[in-house]
């Protein structure tokens, strides 16, 4: 039975994901927007591991344990603004992908809060994300042990 753990990973690995990792810590865009797509793709992708890391890293930011909560359900409550709930639908149009692009009403929508070079990291960030997610799943890391440096303080 084949089964990878962490220490199975080859060298170098992860060095070429944190460089685009150092790349999404430089962009213009709030922490707290970045952590809620992260926790909110690792909820949809089932990933213990990363919903443990970004729910303790948006506590950090300072969010609300009603909103964090309350991500899975987004849509049905008044906790989130109008920017968030567009990056939250943009969010899971591209970790749900269906067989159409994305809407240009809400690529028109999202225009309104960012610009076209924020959407395109806002995309990077949901396309990390998803690999993270995967790549956390498929080695079978163990949730509950990640702990926050205070970066974003």
């Amino acid at each position: 039975m084949i089964q990878i753990k962490e220490q199975d990973i080859p060298p170098g690995y992860y060095e070429k994901l944190m460089v685009v990792e150092n790349y999404l810590k430089e962009i213009p865009i709030e922490i707290g927007l970045l952590e809620l797509i992260r926790l909110r793709v690792s909820q949809l992708n089932k990933c213990a591991y990363c919903v443990d890391m970004h729910h303790k890293e948006l506590r950090n930011t300072g969010d609300t344990e009603l909103r964090l909560a309350s991500l899975c359900v987004w849509q049905e409550t008044p906790y989130f603004t109008e920017k968030e709930r567009l990056i939250l639908q943009f969010t899971e149009e591209l970790t749900i992908l269906k067989d159409h692009s994305i809407g240009q009403s809400l690529l028109d929508n999202l225009g309104r809060f960012f610009t076209k070079n924020e959407i395109c990291q806002l995309t990077l960030t949901i396309a990390q994300i998803n690999t993270w997610t995967r790549l956390m799943r498929a080695f079978s890391f163990t949730p509950g042990n990640y702990q926050v440096k205070n970066h974003h303080q």
